[in-house]
C-alpha cells in the first residue's frame, strides 16, 4: 500500500473507554463518546458503546447523520449548537443538542414540532474559557424560556473549559456550574437530569475529588489518545497507541542542512532557520500539511520532522531509505484531527489479540507514569 494510511487499533479504543468508564462510574459520572476527531467513524463509535459509554457526541451533523446511517442506536448528542436552518436535521438525527441562543431554541421548537417529537436541549454556560455559553447570570432568563418552549425539554446544564482559553476544570467552575444547577431547578419548579462539566480536560478534577451536580463528562481524547489534554502527559492503564499513521517514502538523498540562495517566504510563511551541520540525510515522505498537522506528529526513533508543505514531509534520517519504505508515525490530537479528514489518507481498522479475556486494569489515579514519554526529536538549531 503506497498511500499513507491510519491504523486504527478498536479494542485499544474500546479497553480505555472502558477503563475510563469503570473509574467515573464510582463517581456518579457517565461519559459520553466523542466522535469528531474520527469523522463520526461507526467503527469507533461502536467501540466505545462496547466500552460502556452511555451516549455519543460530535460536533457535526454530517457525522451525526453517519452514525445514524450505519445503524448505530444509541443517544445522540450535538456538541455544538446548529444553526437555525439546520434543525430540521438536527432533531431528525440528534436525541440531544446544546444551545445558547433563542433563536436556534425556537427553530429546534419548530423542527420537533413538525416530527411530533420533543427534543432535549442542553443549555451550555460560560465558565471563563469564552468559547460558547451564556453568562451565568443570564441563564436563568434563558432556561425559563425552553422550558415554556413547546417540543422542547431542557434537560441539563453544560459547560466547556480548556478549549480556547485553556482554563483548568477546577473545584471553583465546576462547584459554580453545580450551584447554578441547584439555583435553576428551585427557581424553575423542575428537575435538571443532565449536568454536563466539560470533556477529557476534566478528568484530573473528576478522579482527585469531584463534588456537587456535575453527572456526565463529554471524552474524546482521553479515549482515542489515552492522554490528559491539560499536560499531553499519558494516562496511567491507557493506551495511547490506538492510532498510527503509516506513510511512505518517496525520496532519500544526502543534501546540505543550509539552503542555497536568497531566502523570502515560505509556502507556510516564514521557514524554519537551520543551523549548519553539514551534509544529512534528508527523506521525504508522501504526505503534508493538507493532511496533517506535522507538529503534532511522533516520529519513531532515529527520524526527525525538519519542515513540511503541501504534500511533503521532509525528515532528518539516519541513513538512506528505498522509496516506498513506510514510516510509521504517533499523533496528537490536532494530527489525528486533520488526519481523519483527508481524503487523501486510508483507513484501516484493526483488533489487538489478548491473551487474557480478564479486562485491563483499571484507570489508577492521574499520577505521572512510571517511565516518561518519549519526546519528539526536534531540529538542530543554530
Amino acid at each position: 500500500m503506497t498511500c499513507p494510511r491510519i491504523e486504527i487499533d478498536l479494542t485499544k479504543i474500546e479497553e480505555n473507554a472502558r477503563a475510563l468508564v469503570t473509574q467515573l462510574s464510582g463517581r456518579g459520572i457517565d461519559v459520553t463518546g466523542v466522535t469528531k476527531a474520527t469523522l463520526g467513524s461507526p467503527e469507533v463509535a461502536k467501540a466505545m458503546i462496547a466500552g460502556g459509554v452511555v451516549r455519543l457526541g460530535d460536533s457535526r451533523l454530517e457525522n451525526l447523520e453517519a452514525l445514524r446511517d450505519a445503524g448505530i442506536e444509541a443517544p445522540l448528542t450535538l456538541l455544538r449548537s446548529p444553526t437555525p436552518d439546520q434543525a430540521d436535521r438536527t432533531v431528525a438525527c440528534a436525541s440531544l443538542s446544546q444551545v445558547s441562543e433563542r433563536d436556534v431554541v425556537e427553530a429546534l421548537s419548530a423542527a420537533a414540532g413538525r416530527r411530533g417529537v420533543v427534543h432535549g436541549l442542553v443549555l451550555m454556560v460560560e465558565l471563563g474559557d469564552l468559547r460558547e455559553g451564556v453568562l451565568p447570570e443570564n441563564a436563568l432568563d434563558l432556561a425559563r424560556h425552553i422550558s415554556l418552549t413547546p417540543h422542547v425539554a431542557l434537560a441539563g446544564l453544560g459547560t466547556n473549559l480548556a478549549c480556547r482559553a485553556g482554563v483548568v476544570p477546577s473545584a471553583d467552575n465546576m462547584g459554580e456550574l453545580s450551584a447554578l444547577v441547584n439555583r435553576l431547578e428551585d427557581e424553575l419548579g423542575q428537575h435538571l437530569p443532565l449536568v454536563s462539566g466539560g470533556n477529557s480536560a476534566n478528568l484530573d478534577w473528576a478522579i482527585a475529588a469531584p463534588a456537587g451536580r456535575v453527572n456526565d463528562l463529554r471524552l474524546g481524547e482521553s479515549i482515542l489518545l489515552g492522554c490528559d489534554p491539560l499536560t499531553r502527559i499519558p494516562l496511567n492503564g491507557l493506551h495511547t497507541d490506538a492510532f498510527t499513521l503509516v506513510v511512505s517514502v518517496i525520496e532519500s538523498l544526502a543534501k546540505p542542512t543550509v539552503p542555497r540562495g536568497a531566502t523570502g517566504e515560505a509556502a507556510f510563511g516564514a521557514p524554519t532557520q537551520a543551523g549548519e551541520r553539514g551534509t544529512i540525510i534528508q527523506t521525504i515522505a508522501s504526505i503534508g500539511r493538507q493532511d496533517v498537522d506535522p507538529d503534532g506528529l511522533a516520529p519513531p526513533q532515529g527520524v526527525s520532522v525538519l519542515a513540511a508543505s503541501s504534500d511533503h514531509l521532509v525528515l532528518e534520517t539516519q541513513h538512506r531509505l528505498p522509496p516506498g519504505t513506510e514510516i510509521r508515525f504517533g499523533l496528537d490530537y490536532s494530527a489525528l484531527l486533520r488526519v481523519m479528514t483527508s481524503p487523501f489518507v486510508m483507513t484501516m481498522y484493526t483488533t489487538t489479540k489478548r491473551h487474557s479475556t480478564s479486562p485491563p486494569p483499571s484507570l489508577p489515579p492521574f499520577l505521572p507514569p512510571s517511565i516518561p514519554p518519549v519526546e519528539k526529536p526536534t531540529p538542530a538549531t543554530p
